[in-house]
């Protein structure tokens, strides 16, 4: 049923799918991508510090050292050398360690595309309690994987330090002839040389598994032809809901349109199929203004409420096609159309014996 399920997700990731996913903690990480790019921040700051790390450190064992036979060993004489070590011991070491874990931040922030906040991983899941799954995640395919990978870069690792090493390793003897802090610095330089080419590897790596865990990670949000309705559904709504809505709003205008019916000085007809109501107010409108309009039984009704109210019909068929084409209900009367309208307005004020326009 699995496999089953699977093959039937045909359809790629939609935004929400993805943003859905990102909101309860689900993102494409790589674990290579993020040691690659600590492993490089390492790097850069030993090249940055150089021998002054192992310089300072060897000045400070060697101040301790040369005042050992002058400490009384009480608590606190013991307590303030311990708070002294410590506190150089983080001087010097501050540098590489915020390098590196402002490294691992700047990597997941690339990783899921800016900072993103989720509580979700955080909510308490009971099932995860249970022995049995527990079990099985231990033995499961991504666990094997990772596994796989593990060693894989053990071996990497120890193969690189091996063939670096055996390179350097005619400069080892004379070593002995060295002071310490000479000795540190050639240790310190064959480690970087080391950890400069398994960054190399890592980096490359790095890149493959990447891409992986993206390829992965969107197959897993694959959705069915049916999740791809669901969610559309949601989203834009139920079609047969947003059409009654629809209706219902279009109701409610024809009502709106049709209670302006009465208030209308002319009715111009095409006489049957098409019907404009027309009102001009001076005091309210620079130009006559279109208050209803219809077409069939929309036409049929406009009239009656016309016949109701005593308002004037006037036959007018160019003139009431075009108004009911290009005004909408609420618009002024183009210009264009001004002196066929007022013509109309003149004869209807005329029938009421009211002032010409």
């Amino acid at each position: 049923m699995a496999e089953e399920s699977k093959d039937q997700k045909t359809e790629e990731a939609s935004a929400k799918r993805i943003t859905d996913a990102e909101e309860k903690g689900n993102f494409a990480l790589s674990k290579e991508m993020t040691s690659s790019v600590i492993l490089m921040a390492a790097i850069l700051s030993f090249f940055l510090v150089g021998q002054h790390g192992p310089l300072q450190m060897m000045s400070l064992w060697r101040a301790i050292l040369s005042e050992m036979h002058t400490l009384n060993l009480s608590t606190e004489e013991l307590f303030r050398v311990l708070v002294l070590v410590m506190k150089n011991t983080f001087l010097i070491l501050s540098p590489i360690l915020l390098s590196i874990m402002f490294a691992g931040v700047i990597s997941n922030l690339i990783q899921t595309r800016g900072l993103k906040v989720s509580t979700h991983p955080l909510i308490p899941k009971f099932n995860k309690l249970n022995p049995l799954k527990g079990i099985g995640r231990i033995f499961s395919k991504n666990s094997l994987n990772e596994l796989w990978k593990s060693i894989f870069k053990i071996v990497i690792v120890s193969v690189i330090s091996y063939q670096t090493i055996k390179g350097h390793w005619n400069e080892i003897p004379p070593l002995m002839d060295f002071d310490v802090g000479q000795i540190l610095v050639f240790m310190g330089k064959v480690s970087l040389e080391i950890m400069f080419k398994v960054l190399v590897v890592m980096i490359f790596l790095a890149a493959i598994d990447y891409a992986f865990q993206r390829f992965t990670y969107m197959e897993n949000l694959r959705m069915t032809k049916h999740e791809v309705k669901e969610e559309r559904k949601e989203t834009d709504g139920n079609p047969q809901v947003k059409q009654r809505i629809r209706q219902v709003q279009m109701e409610m205008a024809r009502r709106r349109m049709m209670s302006a019916v009465p208030e209308a000085d002319v009715v111009v007809t095409n006489p049957t199929h098409i019907a404009v109501a027309i009102k001009y107010d001076v005091d309210k409108y620079a130009a006559p203004i279109l208050v209803a309009k219809g077409a069939g039984a929309i036409a049929e009704k406009i009239r009656s409420l016309a016949e109701e109210y005593d308002i004037p019909l006037v036959e007018d068929k160019p003139l009431a096609r075009v108004l009911h084409k290009t005004v909408e209900v609420g618009q002024l009367i183009p210009a264009s159309l001004y002196k066929a309208v007022a013509e109309i307005l003149a004869y209807v004020y005329r029938l009421k014996g009211k002032s010409p326009l």
